[in-house]
């Protein structure tokens, strides 16, 4: 059976390489995201796509009602891959240090936080009842920490979020589950390509000796959306090359 995907922030990094994934395995794709010509030039495969503030309740119901009407309202898995790095959002109107660090943490927690509690919850009924996948994005700086001290609070705070969830849906045999990328050196996230010096400072944490993939987190997130892992939940799958463990 063909099942409906929906990914947020895919039109690009992770959410994409999810996208293209699922695609090829015969997947039907919904991407969300605030810029609809960034997913429509993101060119999955028979992908539909919808242009949403997920920060917002009233467009969140858009989506329910997309899926809905496009999808018959069922979806088989859902990915949150929407957020990323607040820094390289618009900054603070106030040069303030205090409003800066209230915009700080306002724009990481709504960016990659509330955009996946809100869907989530928009969601939650027309997901697949049995075999519904709903798949976060974590990131190792939950667990480390780093100088993005915002992000990485907004990152772990979906961590009790989708462990209640996994105790919620499972008894409609729904897993919930995260993924916590290191580096990974093909993403947006830097605004750029990073630094030389901190490039090869993350590889060298690594037991692999090199750089994460997108291809490594959409395969994992491609191998929790099936059967085969119909009996995980509630786990957050470390996906760093072991740097989470440092050397």
């Amino acid at each position: 059976m063909t099942r409906n995907v929906v990914i947020s922030g895919g039109g690009t990094g992770l959410g994409l390489a999810a996208a293209r994934t699922f695609a090829a395995g015969g997947d039907r794709v919904l991407l969300l995201g605030r810029r609809r010509e960034v997913l429509e030039e993101a060119a999955v495969p028979g992908a539909r796509v919808y242009a949403a503030d997920l920060t917002e309740p009233e467009e969140v119901r858009g989506v329910r009602k997309f899926v809905d009407a496009e999808l018959g309202g069922r979806v088989d898995v859902l990915i949150h891959s929407a957020g990323g790095n607040g820094v390289l959002e618009p900054p603070a109107a106030s040069d303030d240090p205090l409003d800066a660090v209230a915009h700080d943490w306002t724009v990481n927690f709504r960016i990659n936080t509330l955009t996946a509690a809100l869907l989530t919850e928009g969601l939650r009924e027309q997901l697949a009842s049995p075999g519904g996948r709903v798949l976060f994005l974590s990131s190792i700086a939950a667990y480390r920490g780093s100088n993005l001290s915002a992000y990485a609070a907004a990152k772990a705070a979906l961590h009790p979020y989708a462990h209640e969830l996994a105790r919620v849906l499972g008894p409609r045999g729904i897993t919930v589950n995260l993924v916590a990328p290191g580096f990974i050196e093909e993403t947006g996230f830097f605004g750029g390509p990073p630094p030389e010096d901190r490039k090869a400072m993350w590889v060298a944490e690594t037991s692999t000796g090199r750089a994460g993939t997108l291809a490594d987190i959409a395969e994992t997130l491609h191998w929790l959306a099936s059967p085969a892992a119909g009996h995980i939940t509630s786990q957050v799958i470390q996906v760093n090359g072991g740097a989470e463990r440092g050397r």
